[in-house]
């Protein structure tokens, strides 16, 4: 069985339609994709509607927080599952999240204009139309007006990168308060690539304190994730009881159409599932637009 638990849509910062994004899984060999686009479950519906016979579908989002420590602030992203998006405290914060990042964008287009670039408000928005709108659609403006040549060149300190001239910081949740609202949901929560980054990684102590707030496992195996530090990870998730997910941060044209790049182990997977098969609210897994029971016989039902 291959599953990729994270991967994006244009609902957010991908470039690809949750139908497109469907069709991509099932043609790249996958048996289960999670759709986790930022802070929002916009794309569902379509990727429901559009779910081939193969695929399972299981819904995710990738939620924002920020972790302090001691060289400062540090975004952190968590990888919530199965979860009820209704309820009322979390909808209510993943919408402020979304009306904050807006806010963010105009503020970088705003620092980026006075670095020079010839870029507006407008043409990020009509990069971005309907999605959450996110760094990713800056830098296809950036690459749009000549500053650079690659999106990937705008996440460094010159330009929009974490700490960079034209960076700017957003409301984010403290991580121990995300896990409890998706736990208080009835999803899971995984902490998503804490070892793919230059400039920060999460540390040792600092899973160990979200995996006592409730988190349930740790992303391992990530395309941007060195074999050394997954390594690494692989102990700490064991020592810790946390489990080790797979998935290709898929974000279309953007990261070369990697889907299914990473995956996560059948075994993980199953054991990720019955966590929230456990929690007091049903879950609901989808198969070309149906529900289906969990492998272990839990069932599965719409809140």
């Amino acid at each position: 069985m291959r599953a990729d638990l994270h991967v994006h849509s244009d609902a957010s910062d991908g470039t690809d339609s949750p139908a497109e994004v469907m069709r991509r899984a099932a043609a790249a060999g996958l048996d289960v994709v999670a759709l986790t686009d930022h802070d929002t479950v916009a794309g569902h519906p379509q990727a429901r509607q559009a779910l081939p016979d193969t695929l399972t579908l299981v819904p995710g989002m990738e939620l924002s927080s920020r972790l302090d420590g001691p060289s400062g602030q540090h975004s952190l992203h968590l990888l919530a599952y199965l979860f009820d998006p209704g309820l009322p405290e979390l909808a209510e914060q993943t919408q402020r999240i979304r009306d904050d990042r807006v806010l963010r964008a105009r503020a970088m287009v705003a620092r980026l204009a006075g670095l020079g670039v010839d870029i507006t408000w407008d043409q990020v928005a009509a990069i971005a139309g309907t999605a959450v709108v996110g760094r990713p659609h800056l830098a296809r403006a950036l690459v749009d007006s000549g500053a650079i040549t690659e999106p990937s060149q705008a996440f460094s300190r010159d330009w929009i990168g974490e700490g960079g001239r034209a960076y700017v910081d957003r409301y984010a949740l403290d991580p121990v308060r995300a896990i409890g609202l998706v736990r208080a949901a009835g999803g899971v929560a995984v902490l998503a690539h804490p070892r793919a980054g230059r400039d920060f990684h999460v540390t040792d102590d600092q899973i160990a304190m979200l995996a006592a707030a409730g988190l349930a496992g740790v992303e391992v195996f990530h395309p941007d994730q060195p074999e050394s530090q997954r390594a690494a990870l692989l102990a700490l998730a064991r020592d810790l009881g946390l489990v080790a997910t797979g998935g290709s941060d898929d974000h279309g044209g953007l990261t070369g159409h990697r889907i299914g790049a990473q995956t996560t182990p059948a075994e993980a997977y199953e054991r990720l599932i019955s966590q929230a098969a456990d929690r007091p609210l049903c879950r609901v897994l989808f198969s070309n637009g149906h529900h289906i029971a969990a492998r272990q016989g839990r069932p599965y039902c719409l809140p």
